[in-house]
């Protein structure tokens, strides 16, 4: 398995390379929270797909040209689709001229004969995003696929998809790293002394490629806090004090992911293009969050708030949600906020849960331990866990267009009080 890059995931590897054995599906669906490494793994999957050096199990070799060509990106026969745009959805493309990163565009390119004579594939990034129609469309792909061709999925909510596309895959399945390997990867790559690595994978929940855009970026760690003591702070403070902070949660939540998302991309590909050194060993890929991560994902990643079909600033000022300086934030900006934002605060009200549980050795924000485990002893019983389950929800709102300073003021409304905070009002 020298060939891979994907860090963590023994099943997975071990699924593809039985794959590679015998026979490779022409569709396979990797499924599993953001931010874990399935990108990667389907980029390995390409690699191997498309090296000329090696074959069998022993693909790939990340020495031919085949392999060179994956690993900088440039493969005439690797075609990559991801969401894009306003919405950040996948679409379907103009029936004439359809335009690039589209569905029908794909299509075109790989009823094609393959560039370098062997075998063409694709890899579809958070495939969940894409509309129905899109589906429908990729749909048509998969029930008649070309030959030599493998169609690769990343989803991190299957249910998202239709199940005729399901059952049409392979499915392979991914889940949350170890702590020990998130350390690990960190330390192979020289992000983050030893103490802060294991801060760090305790933070990410699993979830590599989450510790690995803060070690990048370690701005952004000093923002990340900022936003869970103000979401602690918020326990005590009532209805109206909620709603003005709410302004500024999603504004500081967009000051972060604008220094996440470039951090993460450089901290995946040095390494890669150094290709020696301590930094030059394995790569998750994992994309930053939402986080969604989990994360985004990490994780994640969102759609418009108007479907495509309403003015996504008709809510007023709540469109010009912005940091110092950053100007109007974009519906696509002020979603993409959000959803870091909610990623964050899913983190802390399961410590909450935790704490409330009284397992407090499960805490992953062990600096703020005292603090949550405070809060949570003035919080009514069960109140965290049935917070979680709220932020859980909106995520999924948000993945289907609801309006994020809705989600975000009602959210912040039903966040639970502190008993003590509730009698001295």
């Amino acid at each position: 398995m020298d060939g891979f890059h994907t860090v963590g995931q023994p099943a997975a590897v071990a699924a593809v390379h039985a794959m590679l054995r015998s026979h490779v599906p022409h569709a396979v669906l990797l499924v599993g929270p953001a931010s874990v490494g399935k990108h990667q793994l389907a980029t390995d999957l390409a690699a191997a797909l498309l090296c000329t050096g090696a074959a069998g199990t022993d693909r790939p070799c990340r020495a031919c040209r085949g392999c060179r060509m994956v690993e900088h990106g440039n493969h005439p026969d690797l075609h990559r689709l991801a969401p894009s745009g306003a919405g950040n959805q996948i679409r379907i493309g103009e029936d004439q001229h359809p335009e690039p990163g589209s569905i029908r565009r794909l299509a075109i390119d790989l009823s094609l004969l393959p560039v370098e004579g062997g075998e063409r594939v694709a890899i579809i990034r958070d495939a969940q995003r894409m509309n129905e129609v899109a589906q429908s469309a990729l749909l048509k792909t998969l029930e008649e696929p070309p030959p030599a061709t493998t169609i690769v999925l990343c989803v991190d909510d299957e249910e998202l998809l239709l199940p005729t596309i399901r059952s049409r895959c392979a499915r392979v399945r991914l889940g949350t790293l170890a702590t020990r390997d998130v350390e690990r990867l960190l330390d192979e790559r020289g992000l983050a002394d030893p103490p802060t690595a294991a801060r760090l994978a305790r933070l990410a929940g699993g979830r590599p490629g989450v510790a690995v855009a803060y070690a990048a970026a370690p701005e952004a760690e000093v923002v990340r806090a900022e936003l869970v003591r103000t979401l602690l702070d918020l326990l005590a403070r009532g209805r109206a004090d909620r709603l003005v902070a709410g302004k500024d949660l999603l504004g500081r939540a967009m000051t972060l992911a604008r220094s996440l998302e470039p951090a993460a991309v450089e901290a995946v590909e040095a390494p890669r293009k150094r290709g020696k050194g301590k930094a030059a060993g394995p790569t998750t890929g994992a994309s930053a969050p939402p986080v969604a991560t989990g994360a985004e994902p990490a994780g994640a990643q969102p759609s418009s708030d108007d479907g495509g079909g309403g003015n996504p600033d008709a809510d007023g000022e709540a469109g010009a949600v912005a940091d110092a300086g950053a100007g109007k934030a974009s519906a696509a900006e002020r979603r993409r906020a959000l959803s870091l934002l909610l990623d964050i605060w899913r983190d802390v009200a399961r410590d909450l849960a935790c704490a409330q549980r009284g397992a407090p050795g499960s805490i992953r924000d062990v600096a703020l331990l005292e603090e949550l485990v405070a809060a949570a002893r003035d919080l009514p019983p069960g109140a965290a866990s049935e917070a979680l389950s709220r932020l859980v929800r909106a995520g999924e709102l948000l993945e289907v267009n609801a309006t994020p300073e809705l989600v975000l003021d009602v959210l912040l409304i039903r966040w639970p009080r502190r008993a003590r905070a509730a009698g001295a009002a």
